[in-house]
Formats: structure tokens, sequence, C-alpha cells
């Protein structure tokens, strides 16, 4: 796994992303606002496994992307789950 890059939340996600992955960041980001969660201090973490990005934001949301180029939310405890 390699380390990418971190960024807080609201701000711009890295152009080097798949547009898929970063309308699916802006839709998370989206969704937490209409819930009025606060996120002050929250950060994305972008990582690279086999060539493919993987962002985790610190509530434990992952966006990670599918063989067919599909941006897929889900949780980092749910993405461990399936490795079991």
């Amino acid at each position: 796994m390699q380390l990418g890059t971190r960024w807080a939340v609201g701000a711009e996600s890295p152009s080097r992303l798949p547009e898929a992955v970063r309308a699916a960041v802006r839709t998370v980001e989206a969704e937490l606002a209409d819930d009025d969660q606060d996120t002050a201090g929250w950060g994305w973490t972008l990582t690279y496994l086999e060539g493919a990005p993987i962002v985790d934001l610190d509530d434990g949301t992952r966006i990670r992307l599918t063989g067919d180029d599909v941006a897929l939310v889900t949780s980092q405890e749910l993405d461990r789950a399936d490795e079991d």
C-alpha cells in the first residue's frame, strides 16, 4: 500500500483522483452537511492498493474504485470483513 495524501473535509480533493471518486467524496461531504455533522478537524486519507485509489474519512467511511471504474462508498469495517 502506498500513501498518497491527506486533505480536510470541505477542501478540494486531489485532481489526480478519478472523477467518480471525487464525485463520491463530494456526495459524502454533502450528506454529512445535510445531517449537520460537525466535521471540524476531519480529513480524508488517500492511499493506493495495487495502483487503485482508496479514500478513507476519519469517521470510517471508505471510497474505493471497482473494477468497472465505479466509486463504491462503504466503511473500513465492512471492507475488512469482506477480506476475511
